[in-house]
């Protein structure tokens, strides 16, 4: 696990996603916001997407972009954008390569069993590269309003 803090510079990657390559380096001088989350089409998933959907537009005029991140393959992907028309861009990572490069393979604890998994998290990277908020174990109500507001500061 990587422990990446304010001021690091972010770990570049490339994911497949729906409508071609999801690549940290085609947003160099522009602000992102990367957000992991554990799972296509389920209740918390799905609202964090759609908050982030609805404010891309104010995230564009800051000029940030908004990527979602997780273990779901392309094709879940472009079933879950289609059904809720979403509009930020969503990277597969079957492998975890880069949920683990930016520490969010975590172990989890579920009804007294641990197991491995996906920690809801969210990464402002700035125009330079470098990370500018970190947010751990998110909690998905106000959490798009409370990164755009960050981001609106870049």
């Amino acid at each position: 696990m990587t422990d990446l803090t304010e001021g690091s510079i972010a770990p570049d990657f490339e994911l497949a996603g729906a409508t071609g390559p999801v690549r940290l380096a085609d947003f160099k001088g522009q602000g992102v916001v990367l957000y992991f989350y554990p799972k296509d089409d389920t209740t918390g998933c799905t609202k964090e997407a759609q908050e982030f959907s609805a404010l891309a537009p104010e995230f564009a005029k800051a000029g940030v972009a908004v990527i979602g991140v997780s273990k779901d393959s392309v094709a879940s992907h472009a079933k879950f954008t289609k059904k809720y028309a979403l509009a930020v861009p969503l990277g597969s990572d079957p492998e975890g390569a880069v949920i683990e490069r930016y520490g969010s393979w975590v172990e989890k604890n579920m009804y007294g069993r641990t197991y491995m998994g996906i920690e809801r998290s969210t990464f402002l990277i700035g125009k330079d590269g470098k990370l500018v908020r970190v947010w751990r174990k998110v909690k998905v109500a106000n959490h798009a309003a409370e990164v755009l507001k960050a981001a609106k500061s870049l």
